[in-house]
């Protein structure tokens, strides 16, 4: 069996915080967590780490833009309707035009000009990742194949199989959130504490490990037990990235077990 790694990452104020599962066999790993500045930093780290494995990078950040028009991309309204009640979790993403304005005031301009709806500042927030990815991607085709969206709200739902009942940002739905994870993983409270003592708050938030570290099972368990698509047949932006994310909902009894432990 070849070696994979398996990697779930999240935007956080430092730049991205990423949890790398190396996997040997179906049951044993290594896992590693890290912050990068941007994205290339977090590929050339895993070339130079993890040249042997054959990378599975999961991200919580749009990939794939829309040049203009009506309506939103179709990935983001299916979330949406798989959500419900956490549906307000999935942010409406800006054209690619909008993304690469010079400022708010410009990308809201731009942006309700070719699609007829203004930005928030919560999705205008996220841009420079989107751009630090949707960048990437274009330049690195090899890429497209290994780095695929994901939504965490979706993610956790699809573990518990019912939505989450609490916020992700509240106490409740952290703990809310770990238990859901340590059905999957018995080393998520290790995974979780390190990052929690290693970083500050300041540059990685609690949610920010949770999300990252369920992308990475997600992606870990969907090579194995197979991907869900949203939409099933994925659009395909100007520059010829697909928008299409993925999810897991795995097999009740499937455990995971850390060499680490």
């Amino acid at each position: 069996m070849n070696k994979r790694v398996f990697v779930g990452v999240d935007g956080c104020r430092a730049g991205w915080f990423a949890v790398l599962l190396a996997m040997e066999n179906d049951q044993n790993y290594d896992w590693e967590i890290g912050v990068f500045p941007d994205f290339s930093c977090l590929i050339d780290f895993l070339k130079e780490n993890y040249g042997q494995f054959e990378p599975l990078i999961l991200i919580d950040i749009p990939i794939g833009l829309k040049k203009g028009g009506s309506g939103e991309r179709l990935s983001d309204i299916a979330a949406r309707s798989i959500l419900k009640a956490r549906k307000p979790s999935i942010f409406p993403v800006p054209c690619r035009e909008a993304v690469y304005a010079e400022n708010y005031e410009n990308a809201c301009e731009i942006n309700k000009r070719l699609t007829g709806k203004s930005i928030s500042r919560q999705s205008w927030n996220i841009v420079p990742k989107i751009r630090d990815l949707d960048t990437f991607l274009i330049r690195n085709e090899t890429f497209r194949s290994k780095v695929k969206e994901t939504a965490p709200e979706v993610c956790f739902q699809a573990f518990m199989g019912s939505p989450m009942r609490y916020p992700k940002k509240s106490l409740e739905g952290f703990s809310e959130r770990i238990r859901a994870l340590k059905n999957l993983c018995q080393s998520a409270d290790k995974i979780a504490g390190s990052a929690l003592s290693r970083y500050r708050r300041k540059e990685v938030s609690k949610d920010d490990i949770l999300d990252a570290l369920v992308a990475a099972l997600t992606a870990q368990l969907g090579q194995k037990y197979g991907f869900e698509y949203v939409p099933c047949d994925p659009e395909e932006d100007p520059e010829g990235l697909n928008i299409q994310m993925v999810f897991c909902t795995p097999e009740s009894n499937v455990r995971v077990r850390s060499e680490k432990e």
